[in-house]
């Protein structure tokens, strides 16, 4: 495709996009001033803006421009009781973007989200993937801490999914990870508990896709702030993640003590003897922590894969 209309259809596409979200909130047009209204001249009314800048289209400014957009937020009645209001953060370009319930005690004090305990074992898992968090994009279903951290009710979720949706049809992630039932069943639009929905991709539903992010896949796992009470469920966490990192051929870039692995620089294929010798049946994923498993102390305990015996020392 020709460089200048691939730049025109991404400029359309995200002012569509944009478009739906402001209909979805009763927006029926943008007042916009012409150049001579800003000169001191005539001023015209036009429900969309007749040229805008290509650079507000980076996604960057698109996100910031959300951001703007949600402004000191009074939409539901979590507002009265926040202190700071919990947008998200990472790479907009991220391939991979986790979702999680709603902002915390912490997340609400520093306006970030997963800070908190919950959030620095979210931080180790993503380590453990070989990823450093800021390459990955991370927000929740709300923006708003609920009181003393109860449940998000219906209609919070009602009024703040538009938000998720502009940041994923923004974004557009080939990958959504769902931390915990509220964020699997929101994305999901559906009833079915978290261990039900784990272990599997599911598409994004058109409640939450334009048409353009249809083919994302979305994989429910357990809450970090779960496996904080729940350790023993760390190794279904792990298998999830695995699947997300081959779905992502992030099998090379699994790191150890912040290099790459020989064995884990060509991408999955679920062979043994294609990555620098593991053995038949291994899985190359497990290979890249032997090293860090030897420094330790010593291999793994019998019948234990050694990922995830280094997973559980990552999210300790």
């Amino acid at each position: 495709m020709n460089p200048d209309r691939e730049s025109a259809k991404i400029i359309i596409d995200n002012l569509q996009a944009y478009i739906r979200m402001y209909r979805e909130w009763g927006l029926e047009g943008v007042s916009v001033k012409s150049p001579d209204a800003i000169s001191g001249g005539a001023t015209h009314e036009s429900p969309l803006p007749t040229t805008v800048h290509p650079a507000i289209h980076s996604k960057t400014s698109l996100l910031s421009t959300l951001r703007t957009d949600i402004g000191d937020c009074t939409r539901c009645k979590l507002h009265t009781g926040r202190t700071h209001l919990v947008f998200g953060t990472g790479n907009p370009e991220a391939e991979l973007m986790f979702v999680g319930e709603a902002p915390g005690e912490d997340e609400d004090r520093q306006g970030r989200p997963f800070v908190g305990k919950a959030g620095q074992l979210l931080t180790r898992i993503i380590r453990a993937m070989g990823l450093p968090r800021e390459e990955v994009y991370i927000a929740n279903i709300i923006k708003c801490r609920p009181p003393r951290n109860r449940n998000p009710e219906p209609d919070e979720i009602e009024t703040c999914s538009p938000f998720l949706r502009g940041q994923i049809e923004i974004i557009r992630p080939k990958v959504i990870c769902a931390l915990g039932n509220f964020a699997a069943q929101t994305l999901l639009a559906t009833g079915q508990k978290i261990s039900q929905l784990r272990g599997r991709f599911h598409a994004l539903p058109p409640s939450f896709s334009d048409g353009e992010a249809a083919d994302v896949k979305v994989m429910p796992t357990f809450h970090p702030a779960y496996l904080l009470r729940n350790p023993e469920d760390k190794k279904r966490v792990w298998e999830d993640m695995q699947m997300i990192m081959r779905e992502l051929n992030l099998a090379e870039r699994v790191t150890e003590a912040g290099r790459p692995t020989e064995r884990s620089r060509g991408p999955y294929t679920g062979r043994g003897g294609e990555h620098g010798g593991a053995a038949e049946g291994q899985d190359p994923l497990a290979n890249s922590f032997d090293a860090a498993e030897r420094v330790a102390g010593g291999g793994a305990a019998a019948g234990q894969d050694s990922s995830d015996k280094r997973f559980n020392s990552e999210s300790q």
